[in-house]
Order: structure tokens, then sequence, then C-alpha cells
């Protein structure tokens, strides 16, 4: 079988869209006779501490599902102190570049992107050794992080991500981008770039819903994942307004706002707002099937980017309530998903609600088959596999 190598900074038992979605892409290449190992740091994510099983450990070799898994070590850390975050991100930058300058390696890599340092080092060492290298783009930095605040335009930071944004895009053999945006952005600085859409599709194997609709219960519209800036469910529970609605509010995941979130859903009289922790992928879902609708928000419209949540709930059966903004509108509107408010409109937000809440079980209920059947035919990892390597991609 032909080899196949991942560098990526997030793998399971890691938590969270990326890592599921690298595990994914591991997983498939496998099942089409990959023979597939992956590079990542110890696992830490998302608490910034290394998990039990790797404490004390500098590097581990492991087999998670025929899949060849490289551990290297990292100094984790989630801290605010910039500082310390980049030590942390220099740590497996340094463990990932002699790594890859004295290990053997595969002809093929797929190197996730962002982190843009890490990219970096990976194309630079593998287009050194003359590799394969397939750039996977989920999400465009340094612009993003402008959007978010999380970086100043035109400061030096900016000026040296800008850098190394054009050398991993230029470096790279071909480049696949999961939004349309993504690919328009990297064609604008090289228009002869070969680009090719790769969207986070789920795997779920389900042939039929097997969502329940209780009718006895409120409305339960739910959240999971990542409780981060860019995500702003902290913000989103201070605005929305379910004092009149036969709406439930359920939250799954952890990250930096966890605590914000855990201290205002303790403090409210009404009790509509639910917090539930992390849960493991399968046990959420698991307690998801008696929910009704996936909130997908992000707290303002970042270019490029289209959460994963969308195909991994749409294909579960679950309409869509989008507040992001972006490609992503476009997605649920036009596959008929679900309802899209106005990214940081918490006016529209608050109508949307009140529209879902009078919606009444029977018609939600029809709406999760409109919404899975939808979702089983265009969503379809398979295909979209299969297409890839037809052309030679992989």
């Amino acid at each position: 079988m032909e080899e196949i190598l991942i560098i990526s900074n997030y793998y399971p038992p890691e938590k969270g869209a990326a890592a599921n979605r690298i595990e994914q892409l591991a997983l498939k290449l496998h099942q089409n006779d990959y023979t597939v190992s992956v590079i990542c740091p110890l696992g830490n994510y998302p608490k910034g501490e290394l998990f039990p099983e790797y404490k004390g450990k500098f590097s581990v070799t492991e087999n998670r599902d025929n899949i060849t898994v490289n551990r290297l070590w990292i100094y984790p850390s989630i801290s605010k102190n910039l500082v310390v975050r980049i030590v942390s991100v220099l740590s497996f930058s340094l463990s990932l570049f002699f790594y890859l300058l004295f290990k053997k390696t595969p002809k093929k890599v797929v190197v996730q992107s962002p982190p843009l340092l890490l990219s970096f080092i990976s194309v630079l060492v593998l287009s050194l050794k003359n590799k394969k290298v397939i750039l996977n783009v989920s999400d465009l930095w340094p612009l993003a992080a402008i959007e978010l605040n999380a970086l100043k335009k035109d400061s030096l930071s900016h000026k040296f991500s800008l850098l190394l944004e054009r050398y991993i895009y230029k470096r790279a053999t071909l480049i696949l981008g999961q939004s349309n945006e993504i690919l328009a952005h990297v064609r604008s600085l090289f228009p002869n770039k070969n680009c090719l859409l790769y969207r986070n599709f789920p795997d779920h194997k389900v042939s039929r819903m097997e969502l329940h609709t209780d009718e006895s219960q409120p409305i339960r519209i739910f959240y999971a994942g990542l409780l981060g800036i860019a995500q702003g469910v902290y913000e989103l529970c201070q605005n929305i307004d379910l004092k009149e609605l036969d709406i439930e509010f359920h939250i799954f995941g952890d990250g930096a706002e966890k605590n914000q979130i855990e201290a205002f859903v303790s403090s409210q009289h009404e009790n509509k707002i639910f917090f539930h922790g992390m849960l493991e992928r399968k046990k959420l879902h698991e307690r998801l099937r008696s929910l009704d609708i996936a909130l997908v928000p992000l707290k303002t419209r970042i270019y490029g980017s289209v959460p994963s949540k969308i195909f991994e709930y749409g294909s579960l059966g679950f309409p869509i309530l989008y507040f992001g903004g972006g490609e992503g509108e476009n997605i649920v509107d036009e596959n008929h998903l679900g309802w899209v408010a106005s990214v940081g409109n918490y006016s529209d937000l608050n109508e949307k609600l009140k529209a879902i809440s009078e919606l009444g079980k029977s018609a939600l209920d029809a709406k999760k088959n409109t919404v899975f059947s939808q979702s089983q035919e265009v969503f379809d990892l398979d295909k979209q596999m299969k297409s890839l390597i037809e052309r030679d991609v992989f």
C-alpha cells in the first residue's frame, strides 16, 4: 500500500473539530488502501496540559485504528501570557523540525494549516527533501487573526505572518481548502496554484435518522464544541432572550470561556440555559439524540471559515440555526438546512428563535427528516475522497 503522512497540531484523544477533521482524513485514506501515519504533539488540548497517559514522556508512538501516531514533545499552555504561548508553539516546532529533518518520511505528506509556524516548518523541510506537499488549509491566517482582533494589522507580527503564509502557499505542491473563499484567497496570491475544495464532511455511518422528537418537552437548542473567543458563546448567553419562548439552550464543551459560562448559568433564575461540560464524541451524540436544533455561532464573520458543525450536525438530521456569516450562510440557505441570523445581530437571532418557538414539534420533526435526507445526499465524504484520489491528489 502507498504511504502517506499527515502533520497536524491536533489529533484524538484531543477534542474539537480540528482533531476530528484530521482523524477523519486519516481513517478515510486508510480505508482507501493507504498506509497512514500522523505526527502531532503529545495530547494536551483544549486544557493546555498533558493528558495523564502522556505526562513524563518525551515522545510516544501508538496505533489508533490502524493509524500510526507519532506524538512529539510539547510544552503545553493556553496561557494568555504572550511569552508563554510563544514558548509553547516553539517547543513543538523544534520537535517537529528535527523529526522531519532526520527521520525517513513518505513521499506524500499532508500538512495542516494553521498554525502557520508549524506548517511553515513542515513545508520548508519537506520541500527541501522533494516531497509532495499537500497543504490542507482550514482557516486563513493571519487574516482570521486580524478579524478576531488577536493580531494588530500592519504590526511586526502581522507582517511576519504574511511572509510565512505566502511561503507555504508558494512552496506547497497543491492546496486543499475547506471553503471557496480560501481557494479564492490563495489564487489571488498565486493564480496558477493547483487548488481544490475539500469540505470537512463527517462519516457517521448512519443510514437512517436516529433523532427523537419529544412532544412533551420544550424545543431544545444546543451548542457543542469549543468555548473560545471565536465562537462567542458567553456573549450569546448574555444576549439571547428565551423568557417568553418554549425553548431551552443546552451547552456542551470546554475552552477559554467555560468558567464565565458556568458562572452565568448558575446565576440565572429562569433556568433555560444548561451547561453540561465536555463529553467524549460518541457519548455526546447519544446525549444529543433527544435534542432538536444545532446552534452554530461565530462571534464575527471570518473570511474563509466554514464551521464544520454545519456538516457534522446536519448529517445527523439536526436543523441548523446559523449565526456566523460568510460562506456558511450560503450552505445553510442553499441546502435548506434551517435558519440564518445575521452575524452579531442579536435582534435578528431573537426573531429567529421566536419563529422557531412557534413552529411546533410536528413541523420540527418533518424539518429534521428533510435536513437528514439532504445532508446524506450532499455531504458525502466517500464521494469527495474518491474524486480527490481519482485526481491524483493523494
